[in-house]
């Protein structure tokens, strides 16, 4: 059946928003040509979305050409504020951004290990909130929430989770409560996954696997184009995975035994120790990854000889000493991973994300693949994230903005 002359107002309209969106500032001409509609429709869409406040002439185009058919429109930014926030377990970074996705304010608070469950919450609720008010943003219209743990597929609600703090779960209800928007939930590293395929190393792909390395580890999977969470929620919950190479076995309750022993941020740090490896993180970069990058600039030809890793001498006939042979035993631990995901779910690449992913860079992901192609008959590429930590937040608020947009731009009832 053909479309009632709403409908297909409203689907115009929503073409015209995404490729106001994706392309900048348009005129009347130039959305014409893209949508391939008639000039009559587009200058009614542009009537109504200017009407409604989405959309405003924001210049003209070329210095020669004046009048109507010069304007160029564009979608207004301050329609909606939205905020996206990166919950660890040792703090809270917090962004407020326009409906366009540009950063309007940013603050960060750390929480204690010590701290109760209440007075963590209004620490990051207050946040939160200051960071909203020193962006000018009077009320929230989307907040995008990336916190470790599981999230209820049914109830969108983070679960409970031994190892975690209690404030983690308690916050989401809080940020409900007190501020007027719609609060959405994710898992970090699927947040992390959406970032690196959006702008990130993914960017080509629409089958992956991204493995977070961190603090601790994690797995998000995407496959044709869409993110899977599992029956409850778990889909690439890595850490858990039983491997070779560690004293015991994971429990239902406890990480401990798992891929998390092989891959997490101390078992890193241990591993460099074993080398005796030491480095110092500027920035707040994690010890895992300060350590890891200092390696790499060790065995990089043009990196300077005054690198923080050390380049003593090597016993075993590797050209760059302990920091190759911490490299090499790390990409073989990586590697029994990204070798499991692989012989499962074959999805041809595998994105090294996290901190340590990004600061392991080229030559991990390089020793990482190496190792897969000879454990596994499956072909995979392996590439570093680009994004590291700040993927999470990135995710945070893609996933916001989304949202957001959806909401705004779809016409509602009358």
């Amino acid at each position: 059946m053909p479309a009632s002359p709403s409908t297909a107002r409203a689907i115009n309209d929503r073409l015209a928003l995404r490729l106001l969106q994706q392309e900048g500032p348009l005129t009347a001409g130039q959305l014409k040509q893209l949508t391939g509609l008639s000039r009559p429709t587009v200058a009614d869409l542009v009537e109504r979305l200017t009407v409604a406040g989405l959309i405003s002439v924001v210049g003209e185009s070329g210095e020669q050409r004046r009048g109507p058919n010069a304007r160029l429109y564009g979608i207004v930014a301050d329609r909606a504020q939205l905020a996206a926030l990166d919950v660890r377990t040792e703090g809270v970074t917090v962004v407020v951004a326009d409906l366009l996705g540009a950063e309007l304010a940013r603050a960060s608070v750390p929480i204690t290990d010590d701290a109760g469950t209440g007075p963590a919450v209004e620490q990051a609720v207050a946040l939160v909130e200051r960071a909203a008010k020193e962006a000018g943003a009077e009320r929230l219209h989307t907040v995008g929430v990336g916190a470790p743990g599981l999230i209820d597929p049914a109830s969108g609600e983070l679960r409970d989770s031994s190892g975690l703090p209690a404030w983690h779960r308690r916050l989401v209800a809080a940020l409900q409560e007190r501020l007027p928007a719609r609060v959405i939930v994710e898992n970090e590293t699927n947040l992390a996954a959406l970032a690196e395929q959006r702008d990130g190393a993914a960017r080509d792909r629409d089958t992956f696997v991204l493995l977070w390395l961190g603090h601790g580890t994690g797995a998000a999977v995407v496959l044709d184009g869409r993110l899977r969470r599992g029956a409850s929620g778990g889909t690439g919950e890595i850490g858990f995975l039983p491997v070779p190479g560690t004293a015991t076995l994971p429990s239902a309750t406890d990480c401990e035994g798992g891929f998390h022993s092989l891959a997490g941020g101390a078992a890193i740090a241990g591993l460099a120790a074993a080398y005796g490896l030491t480095a110092t993180g500027s920035g707040g970069e994690p010890p895992a990854a300060a350590l890891v990058r200092a390696a790499v600039a060790a065995v990089t030809p043009s990196s300077p000889s005054s690198s923080p890793a050390s380049h003593s001498s090597a016993t075993d006939g590797s050209p760059y000493g302990p920091s190759d042979r911490f490299l090499s035993a790390l990409a073989d631990r990586l590697a029994v991973g990204a070798a499991s995901v692989v012989a499962v779910l074959d999805p041809g690449c595998v994105v090294l994300g996290g901190e340590v992913g990004q600061a392991g860079g080229e030559e991990l992901a390089a020793r990482v693949g190496e190792r897969l192609a000879r454990m596994s008959p499956l072909p995979a590429e392996v590439r570093a994230g680009v994004l590291g930590g700040g993927a999470v937040l990135r995710g945070a608020l893609l996933t916001a903005r989304e949202s957001a947009q959806d909401d705004l731009f779809t016409p509602h009832p009358r």
